[in-house]
């Protein structure tokens, strides 16, 4: 389409979609009943009684309602599939055009960024969904869990350990008509609807975002911790302060083999403790005193949470003695892990 006509066409669905507050709220308002009078629209709206009759008409004018001109006047409500017709055809070759014209920007990866955009908080929550290797957090409404279901099944299908927490509880579906097992290994609610929208994956790749940002208001925001050493914050956050005050929904064998990989140490505890036999690991990590990048391999010792499951305590043996290891900044552990590895029969290797 040259360019003249593009911009022409551009600006007529523009055009055409640019209702004002009090449009929308009218427009909705017919349709529901199928017909009103200037009276019954500000009787069951917000619009002054003065300005019915000319927002009417201005949706009569785009040809969104059909006006009788009657005493009193009735405006009529057209089937949406017919008032918006042309508009999806003329929408649809747009597109096509705008889309022949598009170049995909190069988006350098950052450490942390802040993000304000209802389809940019959701965009990078299935971009950390997809992201995943092997351990996937989530903090969800219901309603996110229900957009991400399809998707969130595929990760499961593919073997990742997958630990989601929904909020309000009272709001998540009935875990006997909803199967959650194809979902998550594991389930929890949390009530009230003051819990943040929350993602991790592998330990390091996070987002926190409020509730209202997620909803799309404009003075909120959510944040993208990207490979970045401050996303333990995220990591920290919902496996201390949310993970431990919610109830559980649904669990389930996670029937992972060994080899499994571990990005939060809590995870790795909760695991252990149900399991029986024994377990070696292999933990990648650094010294707590000296900082330096360190790599422990051993039989796993002792395995335990403590009061309230907020403290969780792995003990590897190795050949110079057992070693005590830690989350993310630990500091009376010996060891910070940034990844754990548990094997049956031998340390895996890294």
């Amino acid at each position: 389409m040259p360019s003249d006509d593009l911009e022409a066409a551009l600006d007529g669905v523009i055009s055409r979609f640019n209702l004002g507050e009090y449009e929308i709220t009218a427009y909705l308002a017919v349709l529901q009943h199928g017909e009103l009078t200037a009276s019954e629209i500000a009787e069951r709206t917000d619009i002054p009684q003065p300005r019915v009759y000319d927002t009417v008409r201005s949706l009569g004018d785009v040809g969104l309602v059909e006006l009788k001109e009657s005493r009193p006047m009735k405006v009529i409500a057209i089937d949406p599939r017919e008032a918006f017709g042309d508009i999806q055809e003329s929408l649809d070759e747009l597109v096509d055009d705008l889309s022949a014209r598009y170049t995909a920007p190069a988006r350098e990866p950052e450490a942390v960024s802040l993000v304000k955009s209802r389809p940019t908080i959701l965009r990078y929550l299935e971009d950390i969904i997809d992201a995943a290797e092997y351990e996937l957090l989530l903090s969800l409404t219901p309603a996110l869990l229900d957009r991400f279901e399809d998707r969130l099944q595929r990760r499961r299908e593919s073997g990742i350990a997958t630990e989601i927490l929904l909020s309000p509880a009272a709001d998540a579906p009935d875990p006997d008509t909803f199967d959650y097992d194809a979902v998550a290994t594991t389930v929890k609610g949390r009530r009230g609807i003051t819990t943040p929208v929350v993602a991790v994956a592998d330990g390091n790749y996070s987002m926190y975002a409020t509730r209202e940002s997620v909803r799309g208001a404009p003075d909120r925001y959510g944040v993208i911790f990207n490979r970045s050493e401050l996303g333990f914050l995220v990591s920290g956050f919902l496996n201390t302060v949310l993970w431990t005050t919610a109830e559980t929904i649904a669990t389930a064998d996670t029937g992972l083999p060994f080899p499994r990989r571990y990005g939060t140490i809590r995870r790795c505890v909760s695991d252990l403790e149900e399991l029986d036999g024994v377990f070696y690991a292999t933990i990648e990590g650094r010294n707590v005193v000296t900082g330096d990048d360190w790599v422990v391999e051993g039989q796993v010792g002792e395995v335990s949470f403590g009061t309230n499951r907020e403290v969780a305590t792995l003990v590897v043996e190795t050949e110079d003695g057992p070693i005590d290891v830690g989350g993310q900044v630990a500091a009376y552990e010996d060891i910070e892990a940034y990844e754990i590895r548990v094997g049956r029969d031998a340390p895996p290797s890294v």
